[in-house]
């Protein structure tokens, strides 16, 4: 039975103590490098977040905080990154806000076998930035052809002032963005590219907790913490339940038939959303076909491995993987992007940077199959 909100809110005011508890102590950082971990590719700019196809290509997404004026590319044979589709849609254009991306926060491979990529619309979340109108997108790029084959916009009433579209998930013809900006979910269709909006505000939507990572707590320019809600999102194998959390927790659940019915008014959906686990302050998370859910943990430099009964263990934990963010999961390896955010102006109050050059995007055998809801 889905808890009622009186209750929901009780309980996602409580649970999070424990977060606060866990997050604040000291963490244990690993020291010795783990010899499973595997170098797949270095960059001079910060990415934060990969997408490797089937037959070996990989693409990431770059923040623009000390980025190449690039927010897509390739990684190519060379190792070197290419934009991706190409240079023009990679400089931005505020007189075609469609046809330009402004800030790809996050890329996969779609279950079509296209490559998908969210334009957040804006270049910080809860920085004081502003959503540029038109700007808001999900992209799909033909892999076979290299060209942009479908712009579907989250402009008008689903952008706000504060939006900030963070990452996709599929299930069926429908497409789940967070909008950690808005605190929000935003639910479109695929057919019709009309979007609604859910969860606005939900207990179990926003961010009662600071971040954490390397045992600091982080900090937005003008000194305030840094606050992100909805942002990770994963949808089961079956594809009955979507998971889904603010980066310092807790995971939270819904049954994908609520979200999904564009009869039911939202406060009605709202109803059954559910706390699932208290988790912690998270990069990036992954689904395999098991239903086993993989999240960073960035206050220890470790990804944890979440099973559907509920039991957490380590995958791995090693010096080097400083803030994980957006995983993936292909041919029996867990893709790590090192994206050291916490290093960035960005989550240290505007202090200098401190990112260590190159970054870094890691691979480790899990021997896992991806979910086939979740990409090719």
């Amino acid at each position: 039975m889905p808890l009622k909100r009186p209750l929901l809110l009780a309980i996602s005011l409580l649970c999070p103590l424990a977060a606060v508890a866990k997050d604040t102590l000291p963490p244990t950082l690993p020291t010795q490098p783990d010899s499973r971990l595997m170098e797949v590719a270095t960059s001079a700019h910060i990415w934060n977040g990969a997408a490797v196809t089937a037959d070996g290509r990989t693409f990431v997404s770059l923040t623009q905080s000390e980025g190449p004026g690039m927010s897509l590319a390739e990684v190519g044979k060379d190792g070197q990154l290419h934009p991706y589709p190409d240079a023009r849609w990679n400089t931005w254009n505020v007189a075609e806000p469609g046809q330009h991306f402004l800030h790809v926060n996050a890329l996969r491979v779609g279950p079509d076998g296209k490559l998908w990529a969210v334009d957040a619309g804006n270049t910080g979340i809860n920085t004081g930035a502003h959503a540029v109108q038109g700007a808001g997108k999900l992209v799909r790029i033909d892999l076979a052809t290299n060209q942009v084959d479908k712009v579907y916009s989250l402009e008008g009433a689903v952008q706000k002032d504060n939006s900030y579209f963070d990452d996709v998930r599929f299930h069926g013809r429908l497409a789940y963005l967070t909008d950690p900006g808005a605190v929000r979910l935003v639910v479109l269709d695929l057919d019709s590219g009309k979007a609604r909006t859910l969860l606005e505000n939900h207990p179990l939507s926003i961010d009662h907790l600071p971040m954490y990572a390397d045992g600091n707590k982080l900090f937005i320019p003008n000194g305030e913490e840094k606050r992100v809600g909805l942002d990770q999102l994963e949808v089961s194998p079956d594809g009955e339940y979507l998971y889904y959390q603010a980066i310092p927790g807790p995971l939270a659940r819904i049954a994908t038939r609520y979200v999904d019915d564009p009869a039911l008014p939202p406060a009605q959906v709202a109803e059954h959303a559910e706390h699932w686990l208290d988790t912690w302050s998270t990069g990036g998370t992954a689904i395999d076909a098991a239903g086993n859910i993989y999240a960073s943990d960035v206050n220890t430099r470790s990804v944890k491995r979440i099973a559907p009964d509920k039991t957490v263990t380590t995958v791995v934990a090693d010096p080097r993987l400083v803030w994980v963010d957006a995983l993936w999961i292909q041919d029996g390896y867990l893709y790590l992007p090192a994206a050291q955010i916490n290093r960035t102006p960005a989550t240290t109050g505007g202090k200098p940077s401190t990112v260590q050059y190159p970054v870094h995007l890691y691979k480790i055998r899990i021997d896992a199959k991806p979910s086939p809801l979740d990409h090719a």
